[in-house]
């Protein structure tokens, strides 16, 4: 690893603290304070304002570009997010500010349901005191397999990879799926939910939000120089948009998912520059 080489940043398992101790190891080995060895850092070492919500940030700026594309109305919209971590959890907020519903929520602890919406702020509150979304009072408890009948017109996979496959694709009640999470629908599950006509929202660029504020923050290490968290958010909200029009263009005129579209956009991109 290093400023120039491999930069980490945390996901599963590791967090701020984590960042910190690897760039404390890696400053004791150079012999001087070498910020920009990782991103997602604490703020005051040298971490960015607005790294933490930047991953769920960025499904949501998503999904509302997407949603606009395809006559869905965001404000009267229902939400079903599995996992409430940084990415889920940002993301259920920022959906259910914007007027959405978020009807369900599946984490490591279970799943719960409400047909009128969940209160967002209540269950976070209830996660940061009890660790999972299992035993709030506020919603009703379903079996961890039930989420994937529940009736929404947003799924947004935030946890693990391999959630959506072939057994569970067929059961999905949703008009978008936003990948919120790296890898989350199986090769078989993605020609289901095609055939289907679900709109899938690749991980590629719905969850592009974190690393394209962890880029933010090298360069701010670089310059020591930092923004405001208004700044970063507005440059995140640009990045994206831009990002899913140039790939949604490319899948109207190819006549291609946006999965396909991505990695056209993305490979096309690296050839040239080859």
């Amino acid at each position: 690893i290093g400023p120039q080489i491999d930069i980490p940043a945390p996901d599963v398992g590791t967090n701020e603290q984590v960042m910190a101790w690897i760039m404390d190891t890696y400053s004791l080995q150079m012999g001087h304070a070498v910020p920009s060895v990782v991103t997602g850092k604490p703020v005051d070492l040298g971490g960015s304002l607005g790294r933490r919500d930047a991953t769920g940030r960025g499904v949501f700026t998503v999904g509302v570009e997407a949603a606009q594309h395809i006559g869905l109305d965001i404000a009267s919209s229902r939400v079903a997010v599995q996992g409430f971590g940084n990415v889920g959890s940002v993301a259920a907020r920022l959906f259910a500010q914007a007027g959405a519903r978020v009807v369900a929520v599946q984490d490591h602890g279970g799943t719960i349901f409400r047909e009128a919406g969940l209160n967002v702020p209540a269950l976070l509150a209830h996660v940061a005191a009890s660790g999972s979304v299992a035993g709030f009072a506020q919603a009703e408890s379903l079996a961890n397999d039930q989420f994937w009948d529940v009736e929404c017109d947003i799924l947004i996979p935030a946890a693990l990879e391999q959630q959506i496959t072939a057994l569970n694709a067929g059961r999905i009640k949703a008009r978008m799926v936003i990948e919120g999470a790296n890898g989350p629908t199986t090769p078989a599950a993605d020609d289901i939910l095609q055939d289907r006509n679900i709109l899938v929202l690749p991980d590629v660029i719905a969850n592009a939000g974190g690393v394209t504020v962890s880029y933010f923050e090298w360069v701010q290490d670089f310059s020591s120089y930092f923004w405001s968290e208004d700044e970063i958010n507005a440059r995140l909200v640009r990045i994206m948009k831009e990002a899913f029009a140039s790939v949604w263009e490319v899948a109207q005129d190819k006549k291609v998912s946006l999965r396909t579209a991505t990695f056209i956009v993305g490979c096309s991109r690296i050839l040239h520059a080859r």
